[in-house]
């Protein structure tokens, strides 16, 4: 009897340990950051940082403006982490962060998470948007989730970025076998039996080189007058040979592209050729090869510039350019283009594009350390010239993301149970769902809607994620936090990554003054929920 009572004692007297020590996790060597800033402190990098810097200086000098001071390091640890994660840092990882030293922890902990799965899973997700759309498409003849985790693997390895579109573009074999192939499966046309040639065209120059030539698919282009209608058919042409048989895309040397002339009626055979730079496209390869290699080449300025003009709209929420995919060429031209933008596409082409690298700049400039805050007016001028960090509205994922990871003290990560990673998968597919994603232009300044703050405030996965339940992050902050003031404090790093103002810390702590045992998981519960359904929740600033 008594040997039973002694280990029903100290199993509780264990679990009640190991509860504690999640609230504040430093505990075991595979759960520890590594907070690695070498790349970040060579010469060449630096040199780049600088003059990325000196550029938007130069604007702002030019137009007179003074731009926002240097935002605290939480909320570029928070911004860095939606960008790179969809989702805030936990408390594990927030812990870990303040404790290293200021002049090196940011450099650190971007580094660290470009070579955490979760960048390379969240990534993978978001380039796939404009690699092969939002849908499922037609099962077997297309695996969307091969695909992903195909460039998933690919991004964590670090895979030179001109590479791995070489490779959907010209990649063939099954689709199981050779992830890559779904780039051309996921255009599967059932009247066609075949890929959509028009389709792979457009998602070419519109993924890969930032510019819109699609206008010109039917007539000649009414904005751009080099581009012509027959630039447009003779760029699918180079897909006019490849042939899909249920799982296998393949190219045979067979046949050659007929398009419908809408203008001048009946359907005209058309030779492959590419719209400007013809010098850069090898004579040798197949078709798609060679497409590849032109679209790719360190010397085609068009796919650098895109490539900068996307991940920078990725990590701030807003592209460098006026919009993701230009109109015209001289919207991209030396001349139109942002200084920042110029350095960035050439440092990327003539560092292998080397996609880790680009973030990592992007992540040191000052312009991304700025407050979205200021204690002066800001107006248009601020924000056209970045002389303001840009304040943007949440992406579904991660909102949900944040909420998720916000319900949990420790970091959801690969090295999470099974059973977690899982129902963070369907919450968040189930979420995003109802949420709502416009996914026609996933950089438009998008507001929220009343459906939205509904699902948010009486939603069950948010108010589920907020209740005091044994292992819920409410509930432990509730159980272990020495003092109210701070369980309060801890609530807020988990949610918002930030601490309470003076008068917020004073407002909850008193909710939370005298009360014990289920009343005060209760109020933490509800403390929880209050801040899931803030305002600055849904924004990135």
């Amino acid at each position: 009897m008594w040997g039973r009572n002694a280990l029903f004692i100290a199993i509780i007297v264990f679990s009640v340990l190991a509860l504690r020590a999640s609230l504040f996790p430093l505990s075991t060597a595979s759960r520890k950051v590594k907070f690695d800033p070498t790349p970040t402190e060579k010469d060449d990098f630096r040199a780049v940082v600088s003059q990325v810097n000196q550029s938007f200086r130069a604007d702002w000098a030019n137009k007179e403006l003074q731009p926002a001071a240097r935002a605290d390091d939480l909320a570029v640890t928070r911004r860095l982490s939606l960008a790179l994660t969809g989702s805030v840092p936990s408390l594990e990882e927030i812990r870990q962060f303040e404790e290293q030293p200021p002049e090196k922890r940011l450099d650190g902990w971007a580094n660290h998470l470009l070579h955490d799965r979760r960048y390379a899973d969240y990534f993978a997700d978001r380039l796939a948007r404009a690699f092969v759309g939002t849908e499922d498409g037609p099962l077997i003849a297309y695996r969307k989730r091969r695909f992903i985790a195909w460039l998933s693997d690919e991004l964590k390895e670090n895979t030179s970025y001109a590479n791995l579109v070489n490779e959907m573009i010209s990649a063939q074999g099954l689709n199981t076998d050779k992830p890559a192939v779904n780039f051309i499966a996921a255009t599967y046309d059932d009247n066609r039996k075949g890929p959509d040639v028009e389709k792979l065209a457009i998602r070419v120059t519109r993924a890969f080189l930032g510019l819109r030539i699609d206008c010109a698919q039917c007539h000649d282009h009414f904005l751009e007058p080099a581009w012509k209608q027959t630039h447009f058919q003779s760029l699918a042409a180079f897909f006019g040979q490849t042939k899909h048989s249920v799982t296998n895309i393949n190219d045979t040397n067979m046949g050659e592209y007929k398009f419908e002339d809408r203008v001048a009626g009946g359907t005209q055979q058309i030779a492959p050729s590419v719209p400007f730079m013809p010098e850069l496209l090898p004579a040798r390869g197949t078709r798609r090869e060679r497409l590849a290699s032109w679209v790719t080449d360190p010397k085609n300025k068009y796919f650098a510039r895109a490539t900068v003009n996307r991940v920078w709209a990725m990590m701030t929420g807003r592209p460098l350019l006026r919009r993701i995919e230009a109109q015209t060429l001289t919207e991209m031209s030396d001349e139109k283009i942002p200084r920042a933008l110029g350095i960035l596409a050439d440092d990327f082409a003539s560092h292998g594009h080397d996609l880790r690298r680009l973030i990592l700049l992007i992540a040191s400039t000052e312009v991304f350390r700025l407050d979205s805050a200021a204690d002066f007016d800001i107006t248009d001028a601020h924000d056209d010239t970045w002389a303001v960090f840009p304040l943007t509205r949440l992406r579904p994922e991660q909102v949900i993301g944040s909420v998720i990871q916000a319900a949990s003290v420790k970091t959801i990560n690969q090295q999470s149970h099974i059973f977690v990673r899982l129902a963070r998968y369907f919450n968040e597919r189930d979420f995003v769902k109802r949420y709502g994603d416009a996914d026609d232009d996933e950089f438009a300044r998008a507001h929220g809607t009343i459906p939205q703050r509904l699902l948010m405030m009486n939603g069950d996965l948010v108010d589920g994620k907020a209740k005091d339940e044994l292992l819920s992050a409410s509930t432990q902050i509730a159980m272990f936090a020495p003092t109210d003031a701070s369980a309060v404090e801890t609530a807020y790093l988990t949610v918002l990554t930030r601490r309470p103002t003076p008068k917020e810390s004073a407002h909850f702590t008193a909710k939370l003054t005298n009360t014990v045992g289920d009343e005060r998981k209760r109020r933490l519960a509800d403390l929880y929920w209050v801040l899931f359904n803030a305002t600055e929740q849904s924004w990135n600033h």
